[in-house]
């Protein structure tokens, strides 16, 4: 199971972490994986080399993980895309939860 967790701090969310592999399909076949791993790059891409912020993002494919954290201190414009960003990777992910509750969980913390 894949298991992403949303951090926190009050009502702004500074990053998220997602770690496992869903367990839906064999590796090259899984779409939930996929699903998730797409979702999750296309925020990455849009935060670092898009709007040029220099999230922190660690990646070991070992232990099949990625994290990304926020910088501190963001002018109010990114700061405003970055929390819709995030806030609609957790509302996508959530869906995926609820089609697919076996493969991937979705919390916040």
């Amino acid at each position: 199971m894949t298991t992403v967790t949303f951090l926190t701090e009050e009502s702004r969310i500074i990053g998220f972490e997602v770690s496992g592999h869903s367990g839906y399909a064999d590796a090259g076949e899984d779409i939930v994986c996929a699903a998730i791993t797409s979702a999750v790059r296309l925020v990455e891409a849009t935060v670092n080399d898009v709007m040029g912020l220099c999230a922190a993002v660690k990646v070991n494919e070992r232990e099949a993980s990625i994290a990304l954290r926020l910088p501190g201190g963001l002018a109010s414009d990114a700061e405003s895309t970055c929390q819709n960003l995030l806030t609609g990777l957790m509302v996508y992910l959530a869906q995926l939860h609820d089609e697919y509750p076996d493969n991937i969980e979705v919390m916040e913390a």
